[in-house]
């Protein structure tokens, strides 16, 4: 391995990339904020592996992978601290004034992002807030108005369990205070404040396209040109999904190709039609240069997404290398999109979007590498039959390449597995390149002269061509099976192994594999929990070898439900018997959960009755319960303590957030949503409460629950 080293170390530069993206994993897998010395580390080591560089190549490579580890730590740390901090959101109804950034158009109306707002005539916040507007309101706000409306607002929302998605890290990251709905019309000033560049333009190109094609197809076709999906109704989204053809809505390298393939091509062909002209210049450059500058108009009409972040950066170092004769398409070009995306917003690497993307694009550029001897020999002498072959082949190949690499990625994410997404891409794709980028790069070259109708028309074909696909495909038999989702040390393993397999040269690369298979089995030795609790007490599951068993409350949150089901890998929850089924036996007010010896008991409260008002009763653990489970819910707080067991009650998850529980033999592991996530940012501090000065200790019970 060492001499293999010594001898390719000049293709390692790709595995900097690597290990920026580990360093800032490592950041966020903390649960305490470093400190700000931590932003000096990465300099000296750099430095080091830039001294031994000529003299110790492989010892200077060493130093420059700890170097970039520990960059993509201190960048991370120092977008985490530059950030503005956490703004408490009174849980009221609020009068929210603010300067419209954006709009985003919906099926069923409108959302609004808000900048500057002002709750109740307080001081400007110093994070955004998106509203969205009543279903039916007159108001047609565009970027740069004040909005005035009476709203209820709130903050992003903890993690439905320990360990799931963290929605306020991704808000805190993204600078927006919360998210809320109006309950009062709204009232619209019009240019009183300023906005993002473009985004005026971009909600006129919106509003121009859906008026041309209303319904499903003027929404797809919105979203193509910029990067909006907010008004595409949710049973087409979700056969888009299904039919593994999603990525099509999500603007990244196919459309930017198509854009900047396109423009490269009409700018050399109208150099050559002209003579004087092509005499004089030579047309790949130029044609490179405005190609660029599509691309970069493109990037910045559709917000500035990860995907086209990625897409765009790697077009800017292609475009280069054509103009300097270099090769267009390498793994550098992939380390160094990957690089400008990290530095520019690293909290991007613990998404989907990102993951997905980079694994896509790094599974085609060595897929193709490793096959193209065989490609160049299926080429022959140019028959057009052979074109075809490999033209046809070539699109089965990218939908099985790049499908394969986001399937692990997908798994984790979304817990669903699209089994015929080669066939959709297969069909869908062509139409997108041929027929839906070209008309919608046309139309947006008609708008100024209000010609759009002609180019949009034809697009709509192609848009309803493409929901075509994905309806009759999200149909068949088993199109999206669900799964339990990988967990995120396996996917850790998997990715090291696909990167190695990847970016690594010669037979050595195939001890990515046994990584790759790691990572995948290991959902299957991962155990879910045993119980969640959610953030407010609402929801409780109970997870026995007969499925999961959901006690739910009035105004159980459905997305922390269906996040639960995912992580399980359920398409449906199981009602609360009313006897015993298996490992669950339920009785009037107590339901009990016994697996691996151990017990956890859920106190039910006792069904409201119409017209009668409930107190602040406290449940009362029935006699014998107490030391005997190892772990009692209680979705209200409990009346005394329950010595000999570990208590989880309204006030548990009041300070602490989610809850979940692991039995074994040995006892009950019981992991809160705050322990899980440890002292950050992002994370709103325990609560108070009413009339004390101090956070109270866990066991001691509050004098008065919280709203």
């Amino acid at each position: 391995m060492i001499r293999a080293l010594e001898a390719g170390w000049r293709d390692l530069p790709p595995f900097l990339a690597v290990a920026l993206g580990a360093g800032v994993l490592l950041y966020f897998s903390g649960i305490t904020e470093p400190g700000p010395g931590w932003l000096w580390l990465p300099a000296p080591l750099l430095v080091a592996s830039v001294l031994l560089l000529h003299r110790a190549p492989l010892r200077a490579f060493g130093l420059g992978l700890l170097g970039a580890g520990a960059l993509g730590f201190a960048v991370s740390l120092w977008h985490a601290g530059r950030a503005a901090p956490v703004v408490p959101i009174p849980a009221r109804a609020l009068v929210v004034q603010g300067v419209v950034q954006s709009v985003d158009l919906l099926p069923e109306g409108r959302r609004v992002t808000l900048a500057a707002a002002r709750l109740d005539g307080g001081d400007p916040l110093p994070r955004t807030l998106r509203l969205r507007l009543r279903s039916g309101d007159p108001a047609r706000p565009e970027p740069g108005d004040t909005v005035t409306l009476r709203a209820l607002v709130r903050p992003p929302a903890p993690p439905a369990f320990p360990g799931a998605w963290d929605f306020q890290r991704a808000a805190y990251f993204a600078g927006t205070a919360g998210s809320g709905f109006g309950i009062g019309p709204a009232e619209v000033t019009r240019g009183q404040g300023s906005a993002p560049p473009l985004a005026g333009l971009r909600a006129r190109i919106e509003a121009r396209v859906t008026t041309a094609l209303p319904g499903p197809a003027g929404a797809i076709a919105a979203a193509l040109l910029t990067g909006g999906q907010s008004g595409i109704p949710a049973p087409d989204m979700a056969a888009m999904r299904d039919s593994g053809l999603a990525h099509l809505l999500s603007v990244s390298g196919l459309h930017i190709g198509i854009v900047m393939g396109l423009t490269f091509w009409l700018t050399r062909f109208g150099i050559a039609c002209w003579p004087w002209l092509v005499l004089r210049v030579q047309s790949k450059p130029w044609g490179s240069v405005v190609a660029l500058a599509a691309g970069a108009g493109y990037l910045l009409l559709t917000g500035l997404q990860v995907p086209m972040l990625r897409s765009f950066a790697m077009a800017a170092v292609v475009t280069l290398g054509v103009m300097l004769g270099r090769r267009a398409i390498s793994m550098r070009v992939l380390a160094v999109a990957a690089a400008v995306v990290i530095f520019v917003n690293p909290a991007a690497i613990l998404g989907p979007s990102f993951q997905m993307s980079f694994a896509a694009v790094l599974a085609l550029i060595a897929g193709y590498e490793a096959l193209q001897g065989r490609l160049l020999l299926w080429r022959g002498e140019g028959e057009l039959w052979r074109r075809l072959a490999i033209l046809m082949g070539g699109l089965v190949l990218t939908s099985v390449l790049a499908g394969a690499a986001t399937t692990p990625f997908g798994l984790h994410h979304f817990g669903r597995l699209q089994v015929y997404g080669v066939a959709a891409n297969a069909l869908a794709v062509p139409i997108t390149s041929v027929l839906v980028m070209p008309a919608g790069m046309l139309a947006l070259a008609l708008m100024p002269f209000g010609l759009e109708n002609l180019a949009l028309v034809p697009m709509g074909w192609g848009v309803e061509a493409i929901l075509w696909v994905a309806r009759g495909v999200a149909a068949w038999p088993g199109a999206a099976l669900v799964a339990r989702p990988l967990p995120a040390w396996g996917l850790a393993i998997l990715s090291a192994g696909f990167c190695w397999l990847c970016l690594w040269k010669g037979r050595s690369r195939l001890a990515g594999v046994p990584l790759i298979v790691a990572g995948l089995l290991a959902g299957a030795v991962t155990r879910p929990p045993d119980a969640l609790v959610s953030a407010d007490a609402r929801l409780v599951a109970l997870h026995a070898p007969e499925g999961v068993f959901l006690w739910r409350a009035t105004g159980a949150n459905r997305l922390t439900r269906e996040s639960w089901l995912r992580a399980y890998g359920e398409e449906e929850a199981l009602a609360l018997p009313a006897e015993a089924r298996g490992a669950v036996d339920c009785a009037p007010g107590l339901c009990r959960l016994r697996l691996a010896g151990q017990e956890v008991a859920l106190l039910l409260p006792p069904a409201p009755v119409r017209g009668v008002p409930r107190g602040n009763d406290r449940l009362t653990p029935p006699p014998g319960l107490c030391g005997t489970a190892a772990v009692v819910i209680a979705p209200e707080p409990l009346r005394g303590r329950c010595e000999g067991s570990q208590v989880i009650d309204r006030f548990s998850v009041w300070r602490d957030g989610a809850f979940a529980v692991w039995l074994s033999p040995a006892g009950a592991r019981v992991v809160s949503d705050r322990a899980w996530r440890g002292v950050r940012p992002w994370v709103p501090g325990r609560p108070v409460p009413r009339g004390s000065p101090l956070p109270v200790a866990p066991s001691d019970p509050e004098p008065s629950p919280p709203a």
